[in-house]
């Protein structure tokens, strides 16, 4: 390889890994507020989703708030290569969700397996999706910035 495809491939990846901590940081953050949110009103307004409330901040938590951002961080470095520099919407849509999907699916199966009670389950998958899509608009915002670069 010569210098000038080096110091190319080694642009990419530190834009990588700014779109990577972008948006682990924007899932991150919503994923608080979204834990807050279940914590404070749903869990307390809907007998059903009472397995949604949250006795002591524990290492459950602190597991989830790493998972979401360890999910946020890849997201974000996948995103940023499946758009490239490309407008189409359904590229955009479709990362949000297979990334929300998979993650929430996930979490609704082991739930069906673990409890009596599916509804928080549902809850918690259709948050992934919105987490990956606030995870999505900060990106988008940035690259629009010029923050981020797009993949070439």
């Amino acid at each position: 390889m010569n210098n000038s495809s080096e110091l190319d491939l080694a642009a990419e990846r530190i834009e990588s890994l700014k779109a990577g901590i972008l948006s682990a940081f924007a899932l991150l953050l919503a994923f608080g507020a979204i834990t807050a949110i279940n914590q404070l009103i749903l869990a307390k307004q809907f007998d059903p989703l009472v397995g949604l409330q949250i006795a002591t901040v524990d290492i459950h938590l602190l597991i989830s708030s790493a998972v979401a951002w360890l999910s946020g961080f890849l997201f974000g470095i996948t995103y940023r290569y499946i758009i490239r520099q490309d407008n189409n919407s359904h590229l955009q849509e479709g990362a949000v969700l297979a990334f929300g999907l998979v993650r929430g699916l996930a979490q609704l199966d082991v739930g069906l397996k673990f409890q009596d009670s599916f509804w928080p389950f549902v809850v918690l998958a259709l948050e992934s999706v919105l987490l990956f899509a606030i995870a999505r608009f900060t990106l988008d915002l940035a690259i629009q910035s010029r923050w981020v670069k797009p993949f070439k």
